[in-house]
């Protein structure tokens, strides 16, 4: 089932959305060679805690922590650890915030000092089409539309797009109707309607698709060992459009 939410549940979730908005805001300021991830994971788990809020991912699943935090080559679901950030790294920052019963979910890939060419467009074009995805996001434009616009894009610049991992509507869930794959052919799946919220969340790799879980049953990587960067936002939809909660 898709949920049309009301004017009072998407202000809870516009609340929530802005929760992790700063915590993303704020975890950018401490991004640095030599900053272990267990050490991000605490900054943002006080801060969602002082707002009143609870992390919205600790718990869930079984997960460990309140923010998944994946280097280089992990796509999704990294854990933060005693590891410590390098010089050139490129590290994708997951986070969810529950708040008076609705969450909200963003995600950025963070450049750690100096990081090459390669990357910066890699990361550059995933967040291109995460913006290129929620221009679609329109009344009577369907989930299909989403996809395929971000997969056009991702392909048109030679990489690859994740499809074993997908976008999600958000509401009193995490992970609710409908499904948004980063991938698709226009004018399929389910129409888009007025007050419906959805976190959009392309997953774009370097190199090939394929992707592989670590043992400790959560750290989805590419196969190939090449970079993957990950963006995210929760949006409503309005009569006018795409109304972006975590912009």
């Amino acid at each position: 089932m898709i949920f049309i939410r009301n004017n009072n549940e998407i202000e809870m979730m516009a609340s929530a959305a802005e929760i992790v908005k700063n915590t993303l805001f704020l975890l950018e300021e401490h991004i640095e060679p030599g900053i272990s991830t267990l050490e991000l994971d605490s900054i943002a788990e006080k801060y969602i805690c002082s707002q009143s809020a609870k992390p919205g991912f600790k718990g869930l699943y079984g997960y460990p922590s309140t923010i998944c935090i994946s280097i280089d080559s992990e796509v999704v679901h990294g854990i933060p650890s005693e590891r410590k950030l390098k010089d050139g790294e490129i590290v994708s920052i997951d986070v969810g915030s529950l708040y008076k019963g609705y969450y909200g979910d963003h995600a950025k890939t963070f450049s750690v000092g100096n990081v090459d060419s390669k990357k910066k467009k890699l990361m550059d074009t995933t967040k291109d089409c995460l913006h290129r995805g929620i221009s679609c996001a329109k009344p009577g434009m369907r989930i299909g539309d989403i996809g395929n616009a971000i997969q056009t894009l991702a392909e048109s610049k030679g990489y690859s797009v994740v499809k074993d991992l997908v976008g999600h509507g958000i509401g009193e869930k995490l992970h609710e109707e409908p499904q948004i794959p980063n991938y698709g052919s226009k004018g399929t799946g389910p129409i888009i309607k007025e007050g419906m919220c959805f976190a959009i969340e392309p997953m774009i790799n370097m190199g090939t698709e394929d992707i592989c879980e670590k043992g400790d049953g959560w750290t989805v990587c590419t196969k190939d060992g090449e970079p993957s960067a990950h963006f995210e936002h929760t949006i409503t939809i309005t009569k006018n459009g795409p109304q972006i909660l975590t912009a």
